[in-house]
């Protein structure tokens, strides 16, 4: 039985009208990916622009090399809640500051923020190493009681290769030393936001020329959920590492911790060597 003519025309119209549809939504799902890309695009961009607001330049130091490396564990947040400040004090020690302060995103970088700035006030007036980790505590704590974090602080004299440093909380340097075992310099106290918070003692230690020192957060050495393998892996890959350009050794280490990642979080890696002139 034919189908008549005019039922005919309706149907192919109608399946015309049909492809014409189809057509429309395909380029806009295109259109909408495109601006999707732009999107992205341009916010990777205003992020990469706010981490490096947030990440002060490295100093140039005469008898020192240094060098970080920073990623955040959140692709929309990358600036997390580590952070570092490294400056050239007034009498010619170097400031190096590690801070990790509790949670994600941009309410953690707010607060490692509040401490960063504390500990450089303080200790640019002068408040003897000890009693930083202590007093930027007493400062910060009754304005933001939920603040909450490890810090560590460092002096070291490119002048002498006197290193010394105070923490509260954070896990401690890794000295690897020419020629010598890779080890950690025990410096112990409590962090912000925990009971007691301060520096049981300043930690000191001479390096020798060539030595190199790590600073980090648990981001990276608790990749795979132990904390001692983890600090243990560190200084072997470390000492195996040792003679590669700062620069290189940051990339190197991260990338061979971070190989399998069971916990995801902010990673920030510090690296110095001591490089003294003849002179020095």
């Amino acid at each position: 039985m034919s189908v008549p003519d005019e039922p005919l025309r309706r149907i192919r119209m109608l399946e015309g009208e049909l492809a014409d549809a189809r057509q429309d939504v395909l380029a806009l799902v295109a259109e909408l990916e495109e601006r999707d890309v732009r999107l992205r695009r341009a916010h990777r961009a205003i992020f990469r622009e706010l981490e490096d607001a947030l990440r002060p330049p490295i100093p140039h130091v005469e008898q020192a090399r240094l060098a970080v490396y920073y990623s955040s564990s959140e692709d929309d947040a990358p600036t997390g809640g580590d952070l570092y400040d490294v400056v050239i004090m007034p009498g010619g020690e170097l400031h190096v500051v590690v801070v990790d302060a509790a949670g994600h995103g941009v309410a953690s970088t707010r607060a490692a923020l509040n401490i960063i700035h504390a500990v450089r006030v303080l200790s640019l007036a002068g408040l003897p190493l000890e009693n930083v980790v202590e007093r930027a505590a007493a400062i910060l704590q009754p304005v933001y009681p939920d603040l909450a974090g490890t810090v560590l602080v460092a002096r070291f004299d490119p002048r002498t290769g006197v290193l010394r440093v105070a923490t509260g909380g954070h896990p401690p340097p890794l000295i690897v030393a020419p020629g010598e075992p890779a080890t950690y310099l025990e410096a112990w106290g409590r962090g912000l936001g925990y009971p007691d918070p301060g520096s049981d003692h300043v930690a000191e230690r001479w390096l020798g020329p060539g030595t190199l020192v790590l600073f980090y957060t648990d981001g990276l050495v608790e990749a795979r959920r132990d904390l001692n393998a983890g600090l243990d892996e560190l200084a072997e890959l470390a000492g195996r590492h040792r003679d590669l350009p700062v620069d290189e050794l940051t990339d190197t280490l991260v990338r061979m911790m971070r190989r399998e990642v069971l916990h995801s979080d902010d990673t920030l890696l510090l690296a110095m060597r001591w490089t003294p002139t003849r002179e020095g």
